[in-house]
Formats: structure tokens, sequence, C-alpha cells
């Protein structure tokens, strides 16, 4: 049963973190964690994050805009590191209700002001980068500031998707790195049960992918903004 139940929810956050850029984390560590300590639970998802991140490139490899890869990127990497040294030291409670609370009041304010936008530029996305590294590599949810800065750069859909997938995947391979040399291992029936959550995270981003191809790209930034919200939500009541 605990390998359907993983299974399960390996698919439906893989559909949602396609779609949206983000969430996969925040959907699967509540679940994992009613089942594992906390390192293994950041090891697994971080694996299964990672291949999410590759499905994206390959479903959405038309969106490439690599000077916006690279310069949310770099700094992400560098910030990543940090945040996954601190994740064996700190506790993120108070981050994780500070960061909800953030994101319930953009949202708030991308609705009352719909044009909103941050020009795209190298100090905006250096910024994004770092916040949302450090965050990923602290407690597994950098994708909601990544999401948060790309939509304020109003992207094309494509775009917004492929971006947020490659600038995650250099982040979760440092993290991934840093969480294995400081120890941490998965149990043989995760080790094992990667036969089958690998390939049920390549279905659920293929569903997400004929989601995205029906919305229409001037409603796609407010789908994301609502899962933004959804989040702050939940980190906000309930933190990590």
């Amino acid at each position: 049963m605990e390998i359907v139940l993983i299974t399960f929810v390996v698919v439906i956050a893989s559909s949602v973190g396609t779609l949206t850029g983000f969430g996969t984390s925040t959907i699967m560590v509540p679940v994992m964690l009613s089942f594992y300590p906390v390192t293994q639970t950041l090891l697994f998802v971080g694996i299964i994050h990672w291949f999410g991140n590759i499905w994206k490139l390959l479903l959405f490899r038309k969106g490439f805009q690599w000077k916006l890869i690279l310069s949310f990127g770099i700094p992400g990497i560098a910030a990543t590191y940090l945040g996954a040294e601190l994740v064996f030291d700190i506790s993120t409670a108070l981050l994780s209700r500070i960061l909800g609370s953030f994101l319930i009041l953009y949202v708030i304010y991308l609705f009352a002001k719909s044009s909103f936008k941050i020009k795209q530029s190298l100090l905006a996305s250096a910024c994004g980068g770092a916040l949302s590294g450090f965050f990923a590599g602290l407690f597994g949810i950098g994708g909601a500031i990544r999401g948060l800065f790309l939509t304020s750069f109003d992207l094309p859909k494509a775009i917004y998707i492929a971006t947020a997938g490659t600038i995650a995947l250099t982040i979760d391979t440092t993290r991934l790195t840093t969480y294995i040399k400081n120890g941490a291992r998965l149990p043989l029936l995760l080790f094992w049960g990667m036969l089958i959550f690998i390939p049920a995270s390549f279905i659920g981003a293929r569903i997400a992918k004929s989601v995205v191809d029906k919305i229409p790209q001037e409603h796609f930034r407010k789908v994301v903004a609502v899962f933004l919200l959804l989040m702050g939500i939940k980190l906000l009541i309930f933190p990590k």
C-alpha cells in the first residue's frame, strides 16, 4: 500500500509541478514525512523533482531562453549549496510562515494589479535565482520563489515552464549532491521503488502537457498565481 500511495502522489505532484513550474515538493514532502525522516524525504523528493525537470525539458524544449536560465541558475547554485548545508542545523517553520505570508500578499497584489510586471533584468533574475536556490536547498520548495519571479516577467507559457525546469535542474543537482555528501541515503524500499516512481513522474508530466496546451496564454499567469496562493496558505497554516 505504501508503494501504491507514493506512486499516486508522484503522478499528482509531477502533473502540478509541470503545469505550474513548482509544487512537486509541497505535495510530496508532507506525505513522505509520514513514513520517513526529513533527510530521507528530502533526498527522495529531490530525486523525483530532478527527473520531473528532465521531463519539462523534453516536453517544452522549444521554450529555452538561455540568458534568463544562466542569470537565474548561476546565483541559484551557490545559494542552494548554502541552504542545503543549513538544512541539518536550522528550524524552518518560521521561514515557511514568512514565505507563505509573502506569497499570499503577492497574489493578492497581482490580482488587484493584473498589469504588474517586473522588468526582466540581470539583477532581477539573479535575485530570483539566489532566493529560489536558498529555499530549495533549505526545505525543498524554492520553486514558489522561482515561479513568483518568472510570472512577474509575464513569460509565454512554454518559455516559463522550460526556464523553470532548466533552472530547477541545476539547483536540484546541487542540493542532491550536498544531501548525499552529508550522509543522506534512501532506504531499500524507496531505492528499488524508483523503477516505478520515475516512470510515474513522466506520466504526470505528460498529463500536465496536455492540460497546458489547452490553457490560453492570457489565462496562464492567473493559473500559476492560484497555485502560488494555495502554496502560501499551506506554508502559513502548516509550516514544515
